[in-house]
């Protein structure tokens, strides 16, 4: 009689399967964004484009109010960050200085803190050199009550009657801020 002995089987470690399934997740991204161009959509830019805006008026981040450019008949570019956003930490600098040496008379350039801390939010605007108002919406009554947006940046250009004219989701490139502004100036 013979006897068989089996070798015990290795079972993969936890490890592995957690390093396998990450590559395949990002097999998926790729492929995902491969076939969509690289672009994001979202069904916002629809549902906003064309949409008459309600006015607002909120406390200004470093006090006094913050209204709604439209209501006084002024096409206005209203961006929307958060201090605790990683893309808007390298946006805000950009927008800001953007603003400063290309003045976008006649349109008026408001930012909206959405769902933030005051003193997170004032030294981030002080960092960077925002010059233009901030309204402060630590409870989302503009960003998300008014605008529907529940993620930031984003940026809005709306016209003098207060219809948005073009939406852009997420961290804005110069370009696109440029050809907003330009948009609102030819209407």
């Amino acid at each position: 009689m013979s006897a068989t002995t089996e070798a015990p089987q290795r079972r993969p470690s936890r490890k592995l399967i957690i390093i396998v399934g990450v590559v395949a997740a990002i097999a998926l991204i790729t492929v995902v964004s491969v076939l969509t161009g690289g672009k994001q959509t979202n069904v916002l830019t629809n549902q906003l484009v064309g949409k008459q805006m309600k006015s607002f008026s909120v406390a200004g981040l470093n006090g006094g109010k913050v209204k709604a450019p439209w209501a006084s008949g002024h096409p206005s570019v209203i961006i929307f960050f958060a201090s605790w956003c990683g893309p808007c930490k390298s946006e805000m600098p950009q927008i800001a200085k953007y603003i400063r040496t290309h003045s976008p008379t006649p349109l008026d350039v408001v930012a909206v803190d959405a769902t933030d801390v005051r003193s997170a939010a004032q030294s981030m605007v002080k960092k960077d050199g925002v010059t233009f108002p901030v309204a402060f919406d630590p409870n989302g009554a503009v960003t998300s009550g008014i605008f529907g947006f529940s993620t930031v940046p984003e940026s809005v250009f709306v016209n003098a009657k207060g219809i948005v004219a073009s939406v852009y989701f997420g961290a804005i490139p110069k370009k696109q801020l440029a050809s907003g502004i330009n948009l609102l100036k030819s209407t």
